[in-house]
């Protein structure tokens, strides 16, 4: 039988991160929000706020790569940003494959946010929870 088991999902970027939050139960998640890095530094305090709200048992990092699956200029980024998430937090991290999931989530938000900064914003969150629902999906078990 399954246990509700939290997880944060990352939608990782230079300047922005959408997170959001699911649970394995219903291998569902929801946009959280979008926290703005600075200095080429991620939002540690923003991220560790969330993961004192939420107490996820576990952690989803989207990593970007091309349509032919070869690693795109932020690969090793995010997948160095899933590394400092594991030491910072004592938590697992997992990566997954994140081609698409910023064009869906536009086209999901389409017509909903007329701000284009917002909306921005808005993306990289719903990207984090289609990340996060794909791994949910992928690991049922």
């Amino acid at each position: 039988m399954s246990t509700a088991r939290t997880l944060l999902g990352f939608d990782y970027g230079k300047k922005r991160i959408g997170v959001a939050v699911g649970q394995k139960l219903t291998a569902t998640a929801t946009p959280a929000e979008t926290l703005h890095s600075s200095n080429d530094q991620p939002d540690w305090a923003g991220i560790a706020r969330l993961i004192e709200t939420w107490r996820p048992q576990a952690l989803v990092v989207g990593l970007p790569l091309h349509m032919d699956g070869t690693e795109h200029a932020l690969t090793e980024a995010a997948r160095e940003f899933g590394r400092e998430l594991e030491q910072r937090f004592d938590l697992p991290v997992h990566l997954i494959d994140e081609r698409l999931t910023s064009i869906e989530a536009g086209h999901l938000l389409a017509g909903t946010t007329k701000n284009a900064r917002r909306r921005k914003a808005d993306i990289d969150k719903v990207a984090a929870q289609l990340i996060l629902e794909t791994w949910l999906s992928q690991n049922k078990t």
